[in-house]
Parts: structure tokens; C-alpha cells; sequence
């Protein structure tokens, strides 16, 4: 049954690749952004010339499409394409805390948020997994869409070759390990920092990546710090895109001098993120900061929490 109330869905922002982890990887954080679909009745008057009016607010919101091509409102019709029901017009209001183009995610709340307002709206007719597969489809790769749905720290393997269904694996992180981001004022787009990859890697840099792949696993799991110092390493996508983004070198240089145990590229960045225990945590913050600044880069660095609760939605009471 389809549901008439309006619908909020608040997504968090994730962090992707932690390293070796290349597409596969990510983690929620406890940051968010939210999508409010409030159905219309046929007989509005605007509904005549469009199927959707969007407002945004927010970090960034003058960034944001407001028209059909909106991500979000892509990804609602989507669904409804998916479950092959015409989509009802609606009111989109979008509240952003996470920062457009920066490696957080962004995109990602979008296609989710789009999904599962759609799937609560008509009904849930969709499970959550099959809401998750529509949203690697929509983005490309797991590595963000699916810890931003089902929150934690998730690793995503294709499984059968035929089937083509997806792994999801929960990946423990522990307690004493401390995301902290950086977050400069400049977007790297995530085609651009494709675009720098080589088609090839040797036998021994994919070697190199499996290893420190393996021990990343571990070390999240028991806060061995030493670990990650050595897990963090990558040689896959990391040395190419570092020439993407101005004050890399100092940034991670303040950050491991300030306590952290290793800085990495979130996402395709060109946020970047330290793992750090507790105690050095808001050293590691004012450091990476500092760094930025001092070579004429504004930057915010914070220190979060691994969300574990995914995508929650809300259908707001009857009046």
C-alpha cells in the first residue's frame, strides 16, 4: 500500500577505499544529509508542467539541481521504473551537512536517499537488498552506496559469475580507532581522479595491495595501531591521485607527527583521512587543519564516529 504521509530519509556520508581497499571498501560516518518526499495530489497546479519541485538547504545547496535531473529524484524514478509503477509527483526538500565533490559520499546519499524514499513511498515494495543492488547500479561500485545503506564498515565482493549477485561482508571496527577528516575547499571530481589510473598494475603492486588489503581487515578489528601504519599503504590508486589535491605531502605529514596512525585519500578525495586513537584525536584535527592553512588551503577537519544504523527513514504521523 502506498503511503501518502511524507517521508524522510537521512543517509550518512561515508568514507571509501581506506587504503589498499580500492572499490570495495567503506565505512559510514556520523554525518548526514536528509531527503524529505512529500506526495502532491494530481490537481496542484504547477503539477501540469513538472513532476517534482525540489528545495535544497544546507552546505552547498546552491550546487544542487533543483530540476529532473536532480540525483536523487533520478534515483526515486528509478525505482519506480524498477517496480513499473508511474512515479507520483512529489515535493523534495533535501537538508545537506555533507560536502558536494569532496570523497564524502555525496553522491551516494543522493542515489540512496532517492531509493528509499521511493520504495517507502510506494509501499516497500523492494527489499533492502534489492534496493542495494539498484544503487551500485546507479553509482558504479559498492564501495559507498552500500555502507551508506546498511551503515558500518562493509566490504563489497562480487559473487557468482553467472548470477552476478553481490557479497556483503561486515568488517568490525574497533572502538579505540578514530576517523578523522579533513575536508579542504576545492571538489575533485570522482571521473577526474579516475582518469589518472593506470589500466595496468604489476603482479607486485597487486600483491603489495592484497597484503596490506588483509592486514587493514585485522587491524580494524583489533585497534592494533601499529598495523595501520603498515596497512594504510596502497599502490593501486593513491600515488596517482595524491597530484590531485595541493598540501597532501604537509597535510599528512602534520597529521602523523600530531599522533595519527596513517593518512589516506577518502574516497577519490580530495578529503583526506586519519585513523587515530582517542587520545590524539583532536591533536590530529587541529594539525591537519593547520597544515592546509598554512598553504592557502581552508580546510575543516573533525573527528567522527563510525554510524552504525545505515539509512533510517521516518513517515511523518497523520495529522
Amino acid at each position: 500500500m502506498s503511503i501518502h504521509s511524507p517521508v524522510t530519509v537521512t543517509v550518512p556520508a561515508t568514507t571509501a577505499n581506506l587504503g589498499p581497499g580500492f572499490d570495495c571498501i567503506g565505512a559510514a560516518l556520523t554525518l548526514y544529509n536528509k531527503f524529505t518526499f512529500t506526495r502532491l495530489s494530481s490537481d496542484t497546479p504547477w503539477e501540469t508542467e513538472r513532476a517534482v519541485r525540489i528545495r535544497v538547504s544546507g552546505v552547498e545547496a546552491n550546487q544542487v539541481k533543483t530540476d529532473e535531473t536532480n540525483l536523487a529524484y533520478q534515483a526515486f524514478l528509478k525505482l519506480y521504473n524498477q517496480i513499473g509503477h508511474t512515479p507520483p509527483p512529489v515535493q523534495l526538500k533535501i537538508d545537506l551537512d555533507v560536502p558536494l565533490a569532496r570523497g564524502l559520499g555525496s553522491s551516494a546519499t543522493a542515489i540512496v536517499g532517492g531509493l528509499v524514499g521511493a520504495n517507502q513511498l510506494a509501499g516497500e515494495p523492494l527489499s533492502q537488498t534489492e534496493i542495494m543492488e539498484l544503487a551500485i547500479a546507479l553509482e558504479g561500485h559498492p564501495d559507498n552506496v552500500v555502507p551508506a545503506l546498511l551503515g558500518g564498515c562493509r566490504l563489497a565482493a562480487r559473487g557468482d559469475e553467472v548470477l552476478k549477485e553481490w557479497e556483503i561482508c561486515d568488517i568490525p571496527w574497533h572502538d579505540q580507532i578514530i576517523p578523522v577528516v579533513a575536508i579542504p575547499n576545492f571538489e575533485l571530481s570522482t571521473q577526474e581522479a579516475r582518469q589518472v589510473l593506470p589500466t595496468q598494475v604489476s603482479r607486485a603492486d597487486a600483491i603489495f595491495n592484497v597484503a596490506h588489503f588483509g592486514l587493514l581487515i585485522r587491524a580494524l578489528a583489533t585497534g592494533r595501531g601499529d598495523w595501520l601504519q603498515t596497512a594504510l599503504q596502497d599502490k593501486l590508486h593513491q600515488p596517482y591521485r595524491q597530484a590531485l589535491i595541493p598540501g597532501y605531502e604537509a597535510v599528512q605529514t602534520a597529521a602523523l607527527k600530531a599522533g595519527a596512525y596513517g593518512v589516506t585519500i577518502s574516497g577519490a578525495g580530495p578529503t583526506l583521512l586519519a585513523l587515530v586513537d582517542p587520545i590524539q584525536a583532536e591533536a590530529v584535527v587541529t594539525a591537519m587543519a593547520s597544515a592546509w592553512q598554512e598553504v592557502g588551503i581552508s580546510a575543516i577537519a573533525r573527528s567522527h564516529s563510525i554510524d552504525t544504523q545505515g539509512t533510517q527513514s521516518a513517515i511523518a504521523p497523520a495529522i
